[in-house]
């Protein structure tokens, strides 16, 4: 009951910012952030603040996370790859929407731990990888959907190859520095277009993986 009353407090306070469609209200309202949050930040879970996971990462701001999501026009989409697992969160809010969420993190404690948070909580349609996520999951493509959880300065190439047509990829791109915009990118008859959306900050997306 408790934590019925927190998912419906934290989307009240999301809405006083952000008016939510209703199939991501609903994802928040199923999905328990404090599972999400490392034991020592527990009392502000349900708070709007982006919070700190090992690896000198972030849990975004359930008021990010929720723009995210609905910028990505889920309603009725199969398939979405998330580059930037982190702590799963928004893995779990997206696999409350899609079929199928694909999700990529190049941090193998942090990937781990998030596996561990998905298997517990029976989130079954969530399919992981540890990766660097700007290599895209070819044998999955092509995606309707594409999420960066982390800042780029500019999108590979090769994801959007993995873009379905008239498919989605929403990134926080660094424009210039600690100047981030949430921008949405079209793949319309193979080309690609974009429009921006608001500022914000994120973590980096970097190369590589890391043990």
């Amino acid at each position: 009951m408790i934590k019925t009353r927190n998912r419906e407090n934290l989307v009240k306070e999301i809405e006083k910012h952000f008016p939510l469609d209703k199939h991501v209200k609903d994802a928040f309202l199923s999905v328990d952030r404090e599972v999400f949050v490392p034991k020592e930040f527990k009392h502000l879970s349900y708070s709007l603040e982006a919070l700190p996971l090992a690896a000198s990462q972030w849990i975004s701001s359930p008021l990010t996370v929720a723009k995210m999501t609905q910028h990505l026009e889920l309603d009725g989409v199969d398939s979405v790859l998330e580059v930037g697992c982190g702590s799963g969160y928004q893995a779990a809010i997206l696999s409350k929407i899609c079929r199928r969420v694909f999700t990529i993190e190049r941090i193998s404690e942090l990937l781990k731990e998030a596996k561990n948070r998905f298997s517990e909580h029976e989130m079954h349609n969530i399919i992981t990888r540890f990766d660097d996520g700007q290599r895209g999951w070819k044998q999955y493509a092509p995606f309707e959907r594409i999420l960066f959880s982390a800042t780029a300065k500019e999108i590979p190439e090769v994801l959007f190859e993995q873009l379905a047509e008239g498919g989605i990829l929403i990134a926080p791109v660094e424009e210039v520095e600690n100047y981030h915009i949430i921008t949405r990118y079209y793949k319309k008859n193979g080309q690609i277009t974009k429009e921006t959306i608001e500022q914000c900050l994120f973590v980096p997306i970097l190369d590589g993986t890391q043990k």
